[in-house]
């Protein structure tokens, strides 16, 4: 199993990106992947990281595909890999309506249907074998619409590589059918190794079943950390972060991550986080964030325990695990800590 880092996005107390990646590098992590919502872009911090840094793999973790048109993103991929050597990896997801919608301004519609057009328009892109045309269900190139002035384009410039990997962020089940079908990755997050198979694995095997890419898929969850001994303490600087996700990262009728947690067996906290949550009761949301709940999305204790955990995310068949640097019992980082991670999950 290889180990990648995930730096997440920017923020106040975020620290130096490059200083991270270039520490995984040096403890000979696979790759670094940088995130986006409605802060930093992943595209500019991923730039910085990549033109210092010389072997580690660079990814989006993850561009949604609606902040940015399918011709955008094979640019934008067929840039990185060439300047980076080809250590580029494109990670898109639908991200959800609150996002699109509200931040971005446009619809959240058929979000399925559009990744998997825009996986295919971003491959076609990267071929260059025809200038570009696609007709589908939510894009058509040249657009039908407008001045009638469009014309199929091919990318002027010639990419690295015609197939740079595409994995995909997804939790539901039609989502996570489509990434084992066409994905070279999977990047699935609050990720539970034990109940992996049994809350994704029809949707995984049906996706298997008509698969179009040549190797198998990817399995690579993002997985927060705190390395110490303190468990509670431990414990209590990760539920934040979890809370954010089950309680506020949607809307109660449409957050995908509580439904995710229900589907796990905790209806009842996925309930009261979310409760709290949206009341605006962030610390009554993290307080009730169940020890069992934490221990079982991230790596959490001594590097013991976690290496305990790191197999069993082998078990379930991860083929990357991508962990957040680990924090300390004050939130602080860990001197050395990477390192003590890539040891205990290598």
């Amino acid at each position: 199993m290889k180990i990648g880092l995930e730096i997440g996005y920017l923020t106040p107390g975020s620290g130096d990106p490059v200083a991270l990646a270039r520490e995984a590098e040096a403890a000979g992590f696979d790759s670094v992947w940088v995130s986006e919502a409605w802060g930093s872009d992943a595209v500019s911090v991923l730039a910085w990281i990549g033109a210092r840094t010389r072997r580690i793999g660079l990814g989006t973790a993850i561009l949604p595909i609606g902040s940015r048109t399918p011709a955008l993103l094979a640019q934008t991929a067929a840039t990185l890999d060439l300047l980076s050597g080809g250590r580029f990896r494109l990670g898109l997801g639908v991200s959800g309506p609150q996002v699109m919608e509200g931040w971005h301004g446009v619809p959240f519609a058929r979000p399925v249907t559009r990744l998997r057009e825009t996986v295919a328009v971003v491959r076609r892109i990267l071929r260059r074998a025809a200038p570009l045309t696609f007709s589908g269900e939510t894009l058509q190139l040249p657009m039908p619409a407008g001045t009638g002035l469009g014309k199929p384009l091919r990318i002027m410039l010639h990419p690295r590589r015609a197939e740079i990997p595409i994995w995909l962020a997804t939790i539901g089940p039609q989502a996570t059918e489509l990434t084992a079908e066409v994905a070279d990755g999977w990047l699935p997050f609050l990720y539970s190794p034990e109940q992996a198979a049994a809350v994704w694995g029809p949707a995984l095997a049906a996706g298997a079943a008509r698969r179009t890419r040549p190797d198998p898929l990817e399995i690579a969850p993002m997985v927060d950390t705190a390395l110490g001994e303190d468990l509670p303490r431990l414990r209590d600087r990760l539920r934040p972060g979890i809370a954010l996700y089950v309680g506020g990262m949607g809307a109660r009728r449409k957050n995908f991550y509580n439904d995710l947690v229900n589907r796990y067996g905790y209806p009842d906290a996925a309930r009261e986080i979310q409760d709290f949550y949206l009341a605006g009761k962030k610390q009554d949301a993290a307080a009730a964030t169940p020890d069992a709940l934490v221990d079982e999305l991230a790596l959490v204790g001594p590097a013991a325990r976690i290496a305990e955990r790191a197999a069993a995310y082998r078990e379930a068949g991860v083929t990357t695990l991508i962990v957040a640097a680990p924090v300390n019992e004050e939130g602080g980082a860990v001197p050395g800590g990477l390192d003590a991670l890539r040891r205990a999950c290598g």
